[in-house]
């Protein structure tokens, strides 16, 4: 049995390999989704094709509608991206296949301000650096810029359905889409977001309120 790395040796191996080097005892990362490289033998039904500005990093999509795609105004996001807010398009992990540069990748934690592979974590390509993806514990947040979109169908499974934090906003965005405060379903719906669904989400936070009291758990 090999005997522990001590944890500043650990480090820099875990720095290395957010750049994408291969590092002994570290790298089981690129044998698990969405990491893990499909053999040309293995099915995987391509949907989509995607790329970063340079093209060392491309990977294919099995998915063709997301999860969910929304626009993230969270300060993380603006700073991130450069950007007034973030378009992302939720998927399974197991639903991306990289088919060049999953070597060429290199990671950040924004809580921790670190290039360790600890989830959640930013993906970028280690060259030009395009956001690839947001990698979460469960699921994976793609940028549908980078996915070459052909048809208006297409375009349309990828549609924004709501703003999330927008209350850290820097700009107002009139498309009547809802708007939450901070997680979608999980705050308030404000701005101009559809009556009915503020209605709707009122009614149900009454509804948990009322539950609560119930129980004894009369606090917000």
């Amino acid at each position: 049995m090999e005997a522990p790395l001590p944890q500043n040796k650990k480090s820099e191996l875990e720095k290395n390999q957010s750049r994408g080097a291969s590092t002994k005892g570290l790298s089981e990362w690129k044998q698990r989704p969405p990491y893990r490289v499909h053999e040309p033998n293995e099915k995987f039904p391509v949907k989509y094709e995607a790329n970063c500005h340079c093209g060392r990093v491309k990977y294919q999509l099995s998915r063709r509608e997301p999860l969910d795609s929304k626009l993230c105004h969270c300060t993380t996001c603006q700073t991130q991206h450069a950007a007034p807010f973030q378009w992302a398009a939720i998927f399974h992990k197991t639903d991306i296949n990289f088919v060049n540069g999953h070597h060429d990748l290199e990671w950040y934690d924004p809580t921790a301000k670190s290039i360790e592979h600890k989830l959640p974590c930013k993906v970028r390509c280690a060259y030009c650096h395009s956001p690839i993806m947001d990698e979460g514990r469960n699921m994976i947040l793609l940028f549908p810029s980078l996915i070459h979109l052909q048809t208006d169908e297409d375009r349309a499974f990828f549609k924004p359905r709501c703003h999330m934090f927008y209350g850290q906003r820097v700009m107002d965005i009139p498309d009547g889409l809802p708007k939450w405060s901070g997680l979608s379903g999980e705050s308030e719906l404000i701005e101009d977001s559809p009556p009915e669904m503020v209605r709707e989400n009122e009614r149900e936070r009454e509804q948990k309120r009322g539950e609560r009291f119930k129980k004894g758990e009369n606090k917000e």
